[in-house]
């Protein structure tokens, strides 16, 4: 499969560029030349490994044999605390797919040790050291720390907002003893972070002289692990032939685009539901058109604090019938405007797939103490907002809400909506009390680059 760029579809990449790279050297977004679609009758009774296997090796058939796909995805999954990766619990008149089994505790673990893996064993081929620089608003930090300590040939600096991530986040990111990470607490927000590495991947004397990569929700790979649990999650429902909804709460578009890639593949996905905080530039341009960058606001959701969501640029590039000059112009009014206007035909075609509701912070606390008043399920405040979505959005079918974090990565939010502590499992408990270890840097990126030239 060649995989072009949202602002070049003229040159082509091979999925090794494209993983390596993470973000195209113009800044666009990777995406495949074309799309395959899935037989979805062979991908039927599958675990859940074994349909990692069949969904993802089209993307990556020149970066590995299928035998190597096959043992490096059953080594990845067999650090998550349920057997097939993920699970699906009933919750009233709707489904919660709880994504948050692995080892830090959130849905990026299921991409992230999978990338982890890939870096690897692209390493053990090369005779090369990889800087991995990412940007986190507090899950995916953890995550690929997780996924990358302890492996030769590769660094991972990872840049968080300041105090503005859980107390639970942070140790899960500061607490390692391995060489080789490094954490960087950004005075800022996370768009901040994120500008910073974009920035820095835009360099291209110093993102090459340190073989920067990213792992951000922008990295294609992710997209593709990812797409996985749309179809597990279909085929343990399947028998009831009512339309499926998924509800995703929503932050940086990576995940809510990994179901419209599954879509686009083949899965019959009736509406995808576009789930926001009060940081609502998603919710404002699905439902109004209008993509309109606002100050952040610190929310009970911390990972969903953003207003530049970077994946969004990948469904642009869809609504623009792969124009890339199109695209470019979108990205370029976003940049230097903090505005892009979709017309009401492409609107039309967004909501064909999409729709979108906004949570305020007592709608999330509400919904926290009703779920758990009635079912005695807690939670997060993320998987809150995509739980409350259906009850604004009313959806015939099957809906399903993705649960992306445990509940215990956010007691204070949890403490004030029921009044109660949902502690982190055993084998995690030790992070509470190890010394954390990251450095306090101003948003500048010249010393962010300065900060990382040192380390390497």
């Amino acid at each position: 499969m060649e995989y072009i760029s949202t602002r070049n579809n003229k040159k082509t990449f091979e999925f090794k560029d494209v993983f390596i790279k993470g973000l195209a050297d113009d800044g666009g977004l990777f995406i495949p030349q074309s799309l395959h679609k899935v037989d979805i009758n062979n991908l039927r009774g599958l675990e859940y490994n074994d349909l990692a296997k069949k969904i993802i090796y089209p993307f990556i058939g020149d970066f590995m044999t299928e035998a190597d796909l096959n043992k490096i995805i059953d080594k990845s999954y067999s650090v998550f605390r349920k057997k097939n990766v993920v699970d699906l619990i009933k919750v009233g008149d709707r489904s919660v797919l709880e994504l948050f089994h692995g080892p830090t505790l959130a849905f990026k673990d299921v991409a992230m040790q999978l990338l982890g893996n890939f870096y690897e064993y692209y390493l053990n081929n090369q005779n090369e050291k990889i800087n991995i620089v990412v940007a986190t608003s507090g899950d995916t930090g953890a995550a690929a720390i997780d996924a990358i300590k302890g492996k030769k040939n590769i660094n991972i600096f990872v840049l968080h907002p300041h105090n503005r991530v859980s107390t639970v986040q942070r140790k899960l990111m500061t607490t390692g003893k391995d060489k080789n990470v490094f954490n960087i607490a950004v005075n800022g927000n996370f768009d901040d972070c994120q500008n910073l590495v974009k920035t820095m991947f835009a360099d291209k004397t110093f993102s090459n002289d340190i073989k920067m990569s990213g792992v951000n929700s922008i990295n294609w790979a992710r997209i593709i692990a990812q797409s996985v649990y749309y179809f597990y999650s279909y085929f343990l429902i399947e028998d009831d032939k009512r339309p499926i909804n998924f509800s995703v709460p929503t932050g940086n578009f990576g995940d809510v685009y990994a179901g419209y890639l599954a879509k686009k593949m083949g899965l019959p996905i009736n509406k995808l539901i576009v789930a926001t905080n009060q940081n609502d530039i998603l919710h404002r341009a699905i439902s109004k058109g209008s993509y309109e960058v606002e100050n952040v606001s610190e929310t009970l959701s911390p990972s969903m604090d953003i207003q530049v969501a970077s994946n969004f640029e990948r469904l642009l590039y869809d609504l623009n019938e792969g124009d890339d000059l199109q695209t470019i112009d979108a990205m370029k009014n976003i940049k230097e405007k903090g505005k892009h206007i979709i017309n009401q035909e492409k609107l039309d075609k967004i909501n064909a797939d999409f729709l979108s509701a906004r949570m305020n912070e007592e709608e999330v606390l509400k919904t926290i103490s009703k779920v758990y008043e009635k079912f005695k399920i807690v939670l997060d405040p993320h998987s809150a907002i995509g739980y409350g979505a259906f009850d604004k959005i009313n959806l015939d079918g099957n809906n399903i809400v993705l649960a992306t974090a445990h509940p215990c990565k956010f007691p204070d939010a949890i403490k004030k909506a029921i009044n109660l502590k949902e502690d982190l499992p055993k084998e995690l408990m030790f992070v509470m009390e190890e010394k954390e270890n990251y450095d306090i840097i101003d948003n500048e990126v010249e010393k962010i680059k300065q900060h990382i030239k040192e380390r390497i």
